[in-house]
């Protein structure tokens, strides 16, 4: 049983990662951290780096998933994108996108939305 909203979100970022895995998608890094925010996935998909951020709402009746994620959040997640390259220099030569994965409903069978090109720096 899920009893924190944090052991929920981990168990919504387990779900989206393993869901990414059954499409191709290599995960990279996971939960990285800086002084400049949170990027909870970090993933290759066909020589692109992905930066997903990945939100979960047992219910949408106030907001949906997608409309939790504010423009100053996308900021924090594009600045630590830049630290993250800054620091992996492997990476500098790759096209970047920031995608969403959204998760919906009960999380032992929830409604999954992979948001492309969500939003871009």
């Amino acid at each position: 049983m899920i009893k924190t909203t944090n052991q929920s979100g981990k168990t919504a970022e387990n779900i989206a990662a393993n869901y990414l895995a059954k499409q191709d998608v290599k995960i990279i890094t996971r939960n990285f951290y800086s002084r400049f925010g949170e990027i909870d996935l970090i993933a290759m998909n066909h020589e692109i780096l992905l930066f997903i951020e990945v939100r979960y709402r047992k219910n949408e009746h106030f907001l949906t998933a997608i409309e939790t994620i504010d423009q100053r959040k996308c900021n924090k997640i594009i600045i630590t994108s830049e630290y993250y390259l800054n620091k992996h220099k492997k990476y500098q030569s790759h096209l970047c996108r920031y995608d969403v994965i959204t998760l919906t409903g009960d999380l032992n069978g929830p409604v999954i939305e992979w948001i492309k090109n969500a939003f871009q720096a």
